[in-house]
């Protein structure tokens, strides 16, 4: 097999705690995390030549060594030790830089898809080794399920099952650095953690764990987020937040037309991105 084609799915945060700044420049972090079935398209050739190209057309994305996919395929062309290549396409439907993990995700994909097509037989637990170096947030696409994510993201242990549900995506397309949002957040001296629920039977319960300490930072500085929530709220949401560092809204619905009305009174005129998409 010379070629093969795979899905990355986008994440949202049900939950996200900033527990401290660490000595290397991280955050320790206690996430919830969610994969929905919002997905980028990557096709990975293998070349008999040396050298990676990626290939993407989307603006604000690299098409050489600055791509995440790059430096994923590069890490298992490493390990192999032989002397092919890769041919990389990613059709970007994931909104970059959103605070949905588009590029993360791609590049646990291509993680995947050169280890089967290198038939270099790592476990899962080895991928996600190689893909902390790359990113925070690339081991939990490895995972492949809903996640509690501690430590810098790497830590992760499988939720309680929770029931799948429609989510609207709203992201206004104003541009938020994750760094900056990190470097102004006021970090206080919290004390314990509020307890998550042992099971989960009802949205209403996966919608009482909703929290993202950084929208304290992100609001402020870019009010329309605090617009999209409160239209999705009053047009039907159970809940509504900031997914990540922003600027991407996200609202859950336990229907999907309930999720496209309210995409439309949100959305109306505004040329935003937006859809609605369902739990994985």
């Amino acid at each position: 097999m010379k070629s093969i084609t795979v899905k990355a799915p986008a994440k949202v945060n049900y939950l996200l705690d900033v527990i401290r700044r660490r000595p290397d420049g991280y955050h320790d972090l206690r996430m919830v995390m969610q994969q929905v079935n919002l997905c980028d398209e990557i096709t990975i050739t293998l070349t008999d030549t040396p050298g990676i190209s990626v290939t993407c057309g989307k603006n604000g994305v690299p098409d050489g060594p600055g791509n995440i996919a790059w430096k994923a395929a590069n890490a298992l062309l490493e390990l192999s030790g032989g002397s092919q290549g890769a041919e990389i396409f990613i059709t970007k439907n994931i909104p970059v830089a959103a605070g949905l993990g588009g590029g993360s995700s791609d590049a646990a994909s291509v993680l995947m898809g050169m280890n089967e097509l290198l038939r270099l037989g790592l476990s899962d637990q080895r991928l996600m080794e190689i893909g902390v170096k790359l990113g925070a947030d690339v081991p939990f696409f490895i995972f492949k399920k809903s996640a509690l994510a501690e430590g810098i993201g790497e830590a992760l242990t499988v939720m309680p099952e929770m029931p799948r549900a429609w989510i609207l995506l709203v992201n206004p397309g104003v541009h938020v650095s994750t760094a900056w949002v990190y470097k102004n957040l006021q970090l206080t001296n919290r004390g314990e953690l509020n307890r998550l629920p042992c099971s989960y039977g009802s949205l209403e319960e996966v919608c009482s764990i909703f929290s993202n300490d950084l929208e304290s930072v992100t609001i402020p500085a870019f009010p329309v987020i605090a617009e999209i929530k409160n239209a999705m709220l009053r047009s039907g949401a159970l809940a509504a937040m900031m997914s990540g560092s922003g600027p991407t809204v996200f609202g859950l619905y336990p229907d999907k037309d309930s999720a496209e009305k309210s995409r439309a009174a949100v959305t109306n005129g505004t040329g935003w991105f937006a859809v609605a998409v369902e739990t994985l």
